[in-house]
């Protein structure tokens, strides 16, 4: 009661305030506000369209890459009940936005986390799960099912030693949220330890490690792929993957990567920024085009026809793709916010290359372990490790069977989590 307390009356409203403010100025915040203001309408029309005594499970992500990791959860829960219905809810706007699947009834925007609203929602749609992916949890969402009786899971956790060592003030605010949760499966036993750390010395959920089941879903998108676009990696095109990048990544990797286009014969370049906006797309464009280096926008399915070294991409859900006509990725985050997901380079079959802001992914520091993935400091580091692999065929096939098979070794945890939805 505490914790509500001071949660209702302080941090959420100070929150709020703050995204009233931010949203004056940014768009991507003013459409999510805007969006969950409108969850509840959405809801309504649809449970009057569902009619009564339906069977629904709702789950929850914050945006695009927790749905990739949720998508092979749903798809394994519906064979196991093929007539409920799912609602999906979306935190970003990237999320929302950019997901139209058939797996799921309904789409909304989480609406916002005041009690009054979560109650009216939940006591409408009277899900029998509510079912969380990796991170984005809000109190009131959980307190509120919890005690309507409504079953809470959390999936594909990760709680970081950091955390577990934070002020104590801090971890008894994490306790009081996470100790209402049902069930939750974390990735890893790393983040088993960790989570029991936080709720001792009392821990109600039921705790499993279950794995990330993100790496089925860049599995079953592979299976996608023809056979001529799976063939041996050195077969591709000399070709770079810059993918997913921030500013930072730009400072450090765009000069290096000018002297490996002018060292390296035949070698060109993918590009695809993390937000590929008119802005950041310009940007690169000029740059290239300053240097003397031919460059376009991807305007065709196939890459390999088009002739400029350098291909930019100015639109998203391209990238895991993309990656099937690269022979080398870099993937951006690691020298800003952390690194972004590197499952689908890896599954495509490619060594991988990124910043130093990797402690806190599993699948990150599995690659390096096993010779598939490279953490660099700068662009020197990229330029002298690319050339490596370019100039050694044993080495860069050696790196390339290392990446794919830590995708192989980490299959199966959709079905364990469905197993752990359905029985917990």
């Amino acid at each position: 009661m505490f914790w509500q307390l001071i949660y209702n009356i302080f941090l959420f409203p100070i929150f709020m305030f703050i995204s009233l403010v931010l949203s004056l100025i940014n768009k991507k915040i003013r459409v999510g506000l805007i969006g969950r203001m409108h969850a509840y309408k959405q809801l309504k029309v649809f449970m009057n369209n569902a009619g009564k005594n339906r069977l629904i499970y709702w789950f929850h992500v914050a945006s695009l890459g927790e749905y990739e990791q949720a998508k092979p959860v749903i798809s394994g829960l519906k064979e196991v009940e093929p007539k409920a219905l799912f609602i999906m809810s979306f935190f970003s706007p990237s999320g929302y936005n950019n997901v139209d699947d058939d797996i799921i009834d309904c789409k909304i925007y989480l609406p916002l986390d005041f009690i009054w609203s979560i109650k009216k929602c939940l006591r409408m749609v009277k899900p029998k799960k509510l079912i969380l992916a990796a991170y984005d949890v809000w109190p009131n969402l959980i307190w509120t099912a919890n005690s309507l009786g409504i079953h809470t899971s959390l999936f594909a956790a990760r709680f970081s030693k950091k955390t577990s060592k934070s002020a104590f003030i801090i971890r008894q605010f994490y306790k009081s949220v996470y100790n209402q949760f049902s069930s939750i499966y974390t990735i890893s036993d790393k983040d088993y330890k960790q989570l029991k750390r936080i709720l001792f010395p009392y821990e109600k959920p039921i705790i499993r490690v279950l794995g990330n089941p993100r790496y089925d879903q860049v599995k079953q998108k592979s299976d996608k792929f023809t056979v001529k676009r799976t063939m041996s990696v050195l077969l591709r095109p000399k070709r770079l993957l810059i993918g997913s990048t921030h500013l930072e990544d730009e400072d450090i990797l765009l000069d290096s990567i000018v002297d490996l286009m002018n060292d390296v014969d035949g070698l060109s370049l993918i590009w695809v920024p993390h937000e590929p906006t008119k802005q950041n797309v310009d940007r690169l464009e000029k740059y290239f085009t300053s240097k003397g280096i031919s460059s376009e926008f991807l305007n065709i399915k196939n890459p390999n026809d088009i002739n400029s070294k350098v291909i930019i991409v100015e639109s998203v859900g391209k990238l895991s793709q993309l990656y099937w006509y690269a022979q080398i990725a870099y993937l951006g985050g690691g020298f800003s916010t952390g690194v972004h997901n590197m499952m689908e380079p890896a599954i495509a079959r490619l060594p991988i290359f990124f910043g130093p802001k990797y402690d806190n992914f599993p699948e990150a520091i599995e690659l390096i372990k096993v010779g598939g993935g490279f953490s660099i400091e700068n662009g020197s580091d990229f330029s002298i490790g690319v050339k490596n692999l370019l100039e050694d065929n044993n080495l860069f096939l050696n790196a390339s069977y290392a990446a794919t098979d830590v995708i192989h070794r980490n299959l199966g945890s959709s079905t364990r989590i469905v197993r752990g939805i359905i029985h917990d």
